[in-house]
């Protein structure tokens, strides 16, 4: 893909890139590393490291030509880059040791005092012991909701992609465009309640476990289990009324009227009460099934 001439017609634009890039991801990702508690050698091998661009770009200069916003000596200009980039990284990294050292040198002590004691207060304020092991709970929780959110409106996604295609199979059984609507999102909803459900106790443990951490009897007295149990039960229920506003939003096209609305809500109630646990059957088989791939897809990795 990389011509020789292209260097010798673009060399201007593509040094100058080529440096912007480097010495860019240099301060960008390093500032970013050390920001997160890393020291300053660490924080320079992450950003000599990173110091390329990769692939995508091609795509991004190739969508601007197909657009017609940007010039033609785009593209060629970014795959010389990306090739410069990418051949130089290696002895970046080779680099980032011994530059290290010259800068700790000729660093003035002062600021490497400062630099020192950020690193410092920055670790001292990590949750150690208990807080650690709760903060880790609260993380894997807010990552399953994630996940599970993310199928949710993947699914709601999928009903309005392919809301037409769906409207045209219908209409032979239902010629009203609100009930075909009624249909698609009701079914979407349907599919979703596996993900809802896992979301919404993952939710509720959530709150009860901020209930227990936040509710203390000293300040609760004798009001500290009510408090904790109304703390428990109102959080997730706000979230779901949160996510549903944000599900019609996002599925405002194959949205029906509000009467059909409250009817699939209604229905979805119903029939996730009395398949409650088959919900959460069904969502455990599949979080197995997945786990299992992973799993059979590291072995096969290592092998």
């Amino acid at each position: 893909m990389l011509d020789p001439m292209i260097l010798l017609q673009y060399a201007w634009p593509i040094a100058v890139i080529t440096v912007a890039v480097v010495l860019g991801k240099m301060l960008s990702c390093g500032l970013g590393a050390f920001i997160a508690g890393n020291d300053g050698r660490t924080s320079l091998r992450v950003g000599m490291g990173l110091s390329q661009i990769g692939e995508f770009s091609f795509i991004i200069a190739a969508l601007g030509m197909t657009l017609q916003v940007t010039s033609n000596f785009l593209y060629p200009v970014a795959v010389a880059v990306s090739v410069i980039t990418t051949l130089l990284t290696p002895y970046l990294i080779r680099a980032a040791d011994p530059l290290s050292i010259k800068l700790a040198a000729v660093m003035p002590q002062r600021l490497g005092r400062v630099l020192g004691m950020y690193g410092e207060w920055l670790r001292s304020i990590q949750p150690q012991g208990e807080g650690a092991l709760l903060a880790s709970m609260i993380r894997r929780i807010l990552l399953q909701v994630g996940v599970n959110l993310a199928l949710v409106i993947a699914i709601f996604f999928s009903g309005a992609f392919f809301a037409e295609r769906m409207s045209a199979y219908l209409q032979d059984w239902i010629s009203d465009p609100s009930w075909q609507k009624a249909l698609i999102w009701g079914g979407a909803l349907i599919l979703s309640l596996p993900f809802l459900i896992a979301a919404y106790r993952k939710l509720k443990a959530l709150s009860m476990l901020l209930a227990e951490m936040g509710v203390k009897p000293e300040m609760a007295g004798r009001h500290t289990q009510r408090v904790r149990r109304v703390i428990a039960e109102v959080i997730p229920i706000l979230s779901l009324l949160v996510i549903f506003l944000l599900l019609a939003a996002l599925s405002a096209s194959i949205l029906p009227t509000n009467k059909l609305l409250v009817l699939i809500v209604v229905v979805a109630a119903a029939v996730a009460a009395v398949l409650w646990r088959w919900f959460i059957r069904v969502h455990t088989r599949m979080q197995v099934a997945l786990l299992e791939t992973l799993d059979n897809h590291k072995e096969s990795s290592g092998h």
